[in-house]
């Protein structure tokens, strides 16, 4: 869902600190970027796009654009702040707590619509948390933050040709997966045929 029309009034009045615009721009990009960060960094994604949009509040009176060019500007922040999550952790040792013994918390809304809204996203979401980290930063930047190919570039530093190159072999990579693991399906289904036929 987009703003269109109704976008650069809604930023004016975040720049000018009006509560109602802070939170239309917060409830419209705010899952786009918890996807992001709940594949990039799921122990830390609450924390992360709470930092994203604090970062938004205070760079608002500098940005200027339109709406594909706030949700790029936003998820440059967003990508700025797994890398410095990641410089963070790389200075101090952890052993981060098993993610089966912890359950995830889950932001206040319609418990049944966002449940069945998930069930989807978050096995695409898993998915992709598997991929490499530049293959799955630039397929979450292309799919989740839905930016064109020259604006991904932009935000990893890399040539457009490169990111087309990340994207096809993380949908590749992902496509193979998916058709190892119906024939794993299927395999169990075939032997228990097998089996009973005399």
């Amino acid at each position: 869902m987009a703003l269109g029309e109704q976008f650069t009034d809604v930023v004016d009045a975040a720049r000018a600190g009006a509560p109602w615009a802070l939170e239309i721009l917060y409830r419209e990009f705010h899952p786009a970027v918890l996807a992001f960060l709940r594949a990039r960094a799921p122990a830390e994604a609450e924390d992360l796009a709470s930092d994203v949009f604090i970062a938004v509040a205070e760079g608002l009176p500098r940005f200027e654009g339109d709406e594909d060019g706030f949700r790029s500007w936003l998820f440059t922040i967003t990508y700025r702040q797994v890398g410095q999550l990641r410089r963070r952790m790389g200075r101090r040792r952890t052993d981060p707590f098993p993610a089966d013994e912890v359950g995830e918390r889950v932001p206040p809304g319609d418990a049944e619509s966002d449940a069945m809204a998930a069930i989807g996203t978050q096995q695409a979401l898993d998915l992709i948390a598997t991929l490499p980290p530049a293959q799955g930063e630039v397929l979450l930047l292309r799919v989740v933050a839905d930016l064109p190919v020259d604006e991904v570039a932009r935000i990893v530093n890399k040539r457009p040709t490169a990111v087309r190159a990340l994207q096809h072999r993380a949908i590749v990579g992902l496509a193979r997966r998916a058709a190892r693991e119906e024939s794993a399906r299927d395999e169990p289904v075939k032997e228990e045929k097998s089996e009973s036929s005399p």
